[in-house]
């Protein structure tokens, strides 16, 4: 029996080393390692590849950023470059034109053409009815032209109208080129009155310094609604 014993003993001692790894000193160690100290990490630890990680991350953030505020220069350049505020709204119109121009050059199996020529109308369109709302028109009305920058104030509300009526209509609505020519002219209508009659009026007024302060104002809008 003793004999039956100590073989038993052996075994579990035999079976005990060999499961578990000894450290340089010959002590036995845990796989798992030792819970009050070493190098056990928490499942929700970074670990050592954390740092690049999150510096692309990061990175990637910034690149985000930088192509955003890239692409409302290059948008508000292209309006900018015209030159004083009504140059700059002038060739807002001049754009806002093109593209209605390209609506109508669709039929009705462009249903995604043009609903992505929509998309680019109503940003147009609101990015101005912001410069004008929030900078021209007040600018009216300091300068007693109250009527003219109410009546026009109004319009943009029938153009706001004309947009929500196009977003309801399926792209391959017969009556869509119809509703967008009707469109057109209102918008047509609107600039050429801005054009023609209210802002040289206006701008003949000015100093050079309220031009010059209308102008940067207007463009620094036009920024950030790009």
């Amino acid at each position: 029996m003793a004999t039956r014993t100590q073989s038993r003993s052996s075994n579990r001692s035999s079976k005990t080393s060999r499961r578990q790894p000894r450290n340089e000193d010959g002590e036995f160690t845990s796989r798992r390692g030792n819970r009050g100290g070493g190098d056990n990490r928490s499942a929700f630890s970074w670990g050592e590849n954390a740092g690049p990680l999150i510096g692309a991350a990061v990175a990637g953030a910034a690149l985000g950023f930088a192509a955003n505020f890239g692409r409302k220069f290059l948008t508000q350049a292209v309006s900018g470059a015209a030159g004083d505020w009504d140059e700059v709204l002038s060739a807002e119109h001049d754009m806002a034109e093109a593209i209605f121009d390209k609506m109508l050059a669709t039929d009705s199996s462009q249903t995604f053409k043009r609903s992505m020529l929509l998309m680019q109308l109503t940003h147009a369109l609101d990015k101005h009815a912001h410069e004008e709302e929030t900078i021209v028109y007040p600018a009216l009305r300091e300068a007693n032209e109250a009527v003219s920058a109410d009546e026009l104030n109004a319009e943009h509300g029938y153009i706001k109208t004309f947009l929500y009526e196009l977003g309801q209509m399926d792209g391959d609505d017969p009556a869509w080129l119809e509703k967008v020519r009707e469109f057109r002219d209102l918008v047509v209508r609107h600039a050429r009155m801005e054009e023609n009659e209210v802002f040289p009026r206006f701008k003949e007024a000015m100093t050079e310094e309220q031009n010059a302060k209308i102008t940067a104002l207007v463009n620094k809008d036009g920024f950030w609604m790009a």
